[in-house]
């Protein structure tokens, strides 16, 4: 795990100081509060999540990002990522899983990678609420491949 979020940090850091890069402005400031919050889509989680973009994709930008807010109870349908994703907790106590394996906790100061293709799901814990940042990392205008809802028994194993 430590050697894969080490890759994926460098790799960050090598989109950062490509060329092309360096031809754009170097300071983009997005107001927090500049795009509006929105409820996550009921068909890819369950519970109350809420999910405020930090800056828009683009060519120049191959990563969504979002600060993504779960109710205790709330978490993502079980999906992967093409080229993985980073969670950062900011706040409360949450679970992730990765599917064959036994949930795991995860509190506020750490910081997840879930490799590109992993079939995992993430969220609130029972009894708390949990936010993290979520970077994730866009192949061929896609950032993510959605199935189906964590059930409430497999929430609760």
């Amino acid at each position: 795990m430590k050697n894969a979020l080490i890759a994926a940090t460098l790799s960050t850091m090598a989109l950062v100081d490509a060329p092309a890069a360096r031809s754009e402005s170097i300071t983009v400031v997005n107001p927090v509060g500049a795009a509006a919050s929105v409820l996550a889509d009921a068909k890819n989680f369950t519970g109350h999540v809420v999910v405020d973009m930090l800056l828009p994709s683009s060519l120049s930008t191959p990563a969504s990002s979002g600060l993504v807010t779960f109710a205790p109870g709330a978490r993502t349908a079980w999906h992967s990522h093409p080229l993985g994703q980073m969670l950062i907790v900011t706040a409360g106590k949450g679970w992730v899983q990765q599917e064959g394996q036994d949930r795991q906790e995860i509190t506020q100061g750490q910081t997840v990678w879930i490799p590109a293709g992993v079939k995992h799901w993430h969220g609130g814990t029972a009894r708390n609420a949990m936010s993290h940042y979520a970077i994730t990392y866009i192949q061929d205008g896609k950032n993510a491949e959605w199935m189906e809802l964590v059930s409430d028994e497999q929430y609760l194993d």
